[in-house]
């Protein structure tokens, strides 16, 4: 029996993936997978539970035993959960971003976490949001994707999200970490940031998310869904 399908949709930080994931998982209503959140949260119970992030066996450990839930709003945001506090705000600041890409360098972690992904694809289908995806988690999946954008573009972005949630933050140190974050993301050993060899590329730095998630959903329906 063919397992149900899985979409792909990888690339760095600020790209447009999330935002276009939840859109294709709504239109197709199929289940989502934020895989960045399963890394962030194992760096924010590291911060919780003062370990380093650069203490390999002890992050492994947390990883391994990771209590987190995903719940899907009315208004359709994810929730996402560690032992039983919603902590979907606090994950998502630059700490929890940097977290995220020290800890998911670490291969034992990487490997701890995948077992976990591969259970979100269940009938009718998944929506999977990473950055190896369509390398490592579902190198089977039928249709990949991978948006990227500018490094600039996507500082820009950040700081506009940032700025709006009355956040006090610096658009040259947004940069800089994120061309730092990406430059770790990119060279790690084990599942690196790159384009799957079948995925289609889309560079979102001068277009639109609606013209992007069309440019998606074109694909998606010339593969059946």
């Amino acid at each position: 029996m063919a397992q149900c399908p899985v979409i792909t949709v990888d690339g760095p930080s600020g790209a447009g993936k999330g935002t276009i994931s939840h859109l294709l998982s709504a239109a197709l209503g199929w289940h989502f997978l934020d895989s960045g959140a399963l890394y962030r949260v194992t760096g924010y119970a590291c911060v919780l539970e003062g370990v380093s992030w650069d203490d390999h066996p002890a992050v492994t450990e947390i990883a391994r035993r990771l209590d987190v839930t995903f719940t899907t709003c009315p208004s359709g945001e994810i929730r996402v959960a560690y032992q039983g506090v919603d902590v979907s705000r606090a994950i998502r600041t630059e700490q929890g971003g940097r977290g995220a890409s020290t800890v998911a360098a670490i291969p034992s972690v990487r490997e701890a976490l995948l077992a976990r992904q591969r259970q979100f694809r269940q009938p009718p289908g998944l929506v999977a949001d990473g950055r190896d995806m369509g390398t490592a988690v579902f190198p089977d999946a039928p249709l990949k994707f991978f948006l990227t954008a500018s490094a600039a573009e996507r500082a820009e972005r950040r700081y506009k999200q940032l700025i709006a949630k009355g956040e006090s933050v610096s658009l040259p140190r947004l940069l800089a970490d994120i061309q730092e974050r990406d430059a770790r993301d990119s060279s790690r050993a084990v599942s690196p940031l790159v384009p799957a060899e079948d995925a289609i590329v889309i560079d979102s730095t001068a277009t639109p998310i609606p013209e992007v998630f069309e440019r998606v959903m074109q694909a998606v329906r010339q593969q059946g869904y």
